[in-house]
């Protein structure tokens, strides 16, 4: 994961080629859009799916840059920007009927989530 750094009070993590579809991320990330730090992580821990569990690690891991890196109050956090794009397609082929052969697409995303201090 990358640790970057926009403004003064921003910090980020970026989890790349993460091997599940970002159709299966996009509605987790939802749920946290704009939601406190504490509030995020509670409503991941309890969202079932696999894709709760990687959207977490990474809000995780902005909050742990947020605060090592940027020296931010964790009890200001809020989650600002949280998205879940493409990443490259494998494509893989299995045998189908009559001899014809199906493709298989096992498609992977980048999860990025930035963090911002609240404005006091």
């Amino acid at each position: 994961m990358e640790a970057k750094a926009d403004s003064k009070n921003t910090a980020r993590a970026v989890a790349k080629y993460i091997r599940m579809s970002p159709i299966k991320l996009q509605p987790v990330a939802a749920l946290v859009r704009g939601k406190d730090l504490k509030e995020a992580l509670t409503i991941l821990k309890f969202t079932p799916g696999k894709g709760s569990e990687i959207v977490e690690k990474v809000v995780k891991s902005a909050a742990a840059n947020a605060e090592n890196n940027f020296d931010m109050d964790p009890d200001d956090l809020y989650v600002a920007e949280i998205y879940a794009h493409k990443g490259p397609t494998m494509k893989r082929w299995r045998a189908g009927a009559q001899g014809r052969a199906s493709m298989i697409l096992k498609r992977s995303s980048h999860v990025g989530v930035t963090l911002r201090e609240k404005d006091s």
